[in-house]
């Protein structure tokens, strides 16, 4: 009995974490609101771009702060991550929802947290009170379109299938990407971009006892402390060295996708075991600092603990709640 008990308290772990991040929603979207109110009767947008980078870099340093500080998490960096902001378009295998969270690691590592804008499937658009605004420039997409899950074999075979069809390399780690959201983003952002950030992520403890990989980590087993260790290699690539042309850009994106594959097989199945697990080269230990992550938590968890505390307040966080979706969801419409 006490076993079954400390077993099930363990896999509740994710239940903070996901009450606080869910919880402090309506408390964010009314702060921008109000914020969003005020900035009318200010002149140009310049200060309420400002506020809005800020609002959204203090809610997602509180979500970092339960993936990185409150999991143990260690992040290895691999590459070349500049330490300064840049416009960039951020391209990265996919293998599971924590790849929204990876984009969000390295961009507080730049001081350019307000500026991550996703790539979203259609679908996501429809998350109540998030879908909107996360589909609004630390630009990521992930061109394979959908997760690679070992599980998948048929999605795996569909790819590769695709890959031989179109005279590439078929890959093993990673499926075929497609270049339309890529060719779209950079056509359009091009004037204004530093450089493409192209990003492989291997997330540790993903093979079993046979070495066979296994599907990466779920949000909630993040949450519950499962992945010792997140490996992130980055190469940067300067937009001149970005082909313009849809057809080249499609041939240049596979050849990136073939490099991703060539560093996940040396990952996951090196004949050496001093080189798996890792991916090639020097390698930094990178440990983000509470002061980035807890004022923002301690913040937004004020705010919404005061409005709780009064009936006017639990009445006006549950109607943001339900008008805050509908009225997303209107917008989200309206787009499409």
């Amino acid at each position: 009995m006490l076993l079954s008990l400390v077993l099930h308290t363990y896999s509740m772990r994710y239940v903070l974490p996901a009450a606080v991040m869910l919880g402090t929603a309506p408390t964010y979207i009314l702060a921008w609101l109000g914020w969003r109110l005020f900035s009318f009767f200010l002149p140009g947008a310049r200060f309420y771009q400002e506020m809005d980078d800020r609002f959204y870099t203090i809610y997602q340093s509180m979500v970092l702060f339960f993936f990185e500080n409150y999991t143990g998490v260690q992040i290895i960096l691999y590459g070349d991550l500049p330490k300064h902001k840049e416009n960039i378009i951020y391209l990265s295998n996919h293998q599971c929802t924590v790849d929204w969270i990876i984009a969000d690691i390295l961009a507080i590592r730049q001081n350019a947290l307000g500026h991550v804008r996703y790539v979203l499937k259609n679908g996501l658009k429809w998350l109540p009170l998030y879908g909107w605004y996360f589909s609004q420039m630390y630009l990521v997409i992930f061109p394979e379109g959908t997760r690679y899950n070992p599980e998948l074999t048929k999605v795996i075979s569909a790819s590769q299938i695709y890959a031989a069809e179109q005279g590439f390399a078929v890959l093993k780690h990673v499926l075929t990407p497609r270049v339309k959201a890529t060719y779209v983003a950079f056509d359009c952002m091009k004037n204004y971009l530093d450089a493409v950030y192209d990003v492989t992520v291997a997330y540790e403890g993903t093979v079993d006892q046979m070495g066979k990989r296994k599907e990466a980590p779920s949000m909630t087993e993040f949450l519950c402390k499962e992945c010792p260790k997140v490996h992130i290699h980055i190469d940067r690539i300067d937009k001149k060295d970005v082909p313009e042309e849809q057809l080249s850009m499609k041939r240049w994106l596979h050849d990136r996708f073939e490099i991703k594959d060539k560093l996940l097989t040396e990952f996951y199945d090196s004949p050496d075991s001093q080189r798996r697990n890792k991916f090639p080269g020097q390698s930094t230990n990178s440990k983000l600092s509470l002061k980035k992550t807890l004022p923002s938590l301690l913040f937004l968890g004020g705010l919404t603990a005061s409005m709780l505390m009064t009936e006017s307040g639990r009445k006006l966080y549950v109607k943001t709640w339900i008008y805050g979706t509908i009225i997303g969801c209107l917008l989200v419409g309206i787009k499409v």
